[in-house]
């Protein structure tokens, strides 16, 4: 559990990213019937409600700040990373840039499997993912989409590949069989 002091220091660097992101200007930047500032907080207060890590909570609150392979829009260039680490924490901007740099053509083929070549869409290189590398891969994955759903911006069809998207992750965050299973 963390301390008082700690929980302080928690909140000022949400409240510093948050401070960030809308000086990056997320909220003008059109997301999926909607815009990116609502999708981020989406995204951080589903990975919050499973009770995850601080740093994997920031990741979340600000996974596409880089862009990804799926929404090219971005709030910082990549030689920025350290303005993002020094807001967020670097364990957390880590986690962004794992995240961004996903070539999902790649990578999703090969979830479910105990190891991952995880290959990386702005270096063009592949190596094999780690386990705690994964299983926050996996719940930033995991909540994006979630959000996306629940916000009801896809059809049956895609919604259907989502869950299956989201089970293939399964292996690396078991947290997320209770997602898959929910009503």
């Amino acid at each position: 559990m963390a301390s008082g002091l700690e929980r302080d220091d928690e909140q000022d660097r949400r409240e510093e990213a948050l401070a960030l992101l809308r000086r990056l200007g997320a909220a003008e930047i059109d997301h999926l019937g909607s815009d990116l500032l609502t999708h981020l907080l989406g995204t951080e207060a589903i990975l919050r409600s499973w009770q995850v890590d601080e740093p994997v909570a920031l990741a979340g609150l600000c996974h596409a700040a880089y862009g990804t392979d799926g929404f090219a829009p971005y709030l910082l260039e990549l030689d920025q990373r350290d303005r993002l680490a020094r807001v967020i924490g670097p364990e957390a901007e880590a986690a962004v840039y794992r995240y961004a740099a996903c070539d999902r053509s790649e990578v999703y083929p090969q979830l479910g499997r105990p190891t991952v070549a995880f290959a990386d869409r702005f270096t063009g290189t592949a190596e094999p993912a780690i386990a705690d590398e994964m299983q926050t891969f996996a719940l930033l994955t995991a909540a994006n989409e979630t959000d996306l759903v629940r916000r009801g911006v896809f059809d049956a069809t895609t919604e259907a590949g989502i869950a299956a998207l989201i089970r293939s992750l399964i292996p690396y965050a078991p947290v997320l069989e209770a997602v898959t299973s929910s009503p």
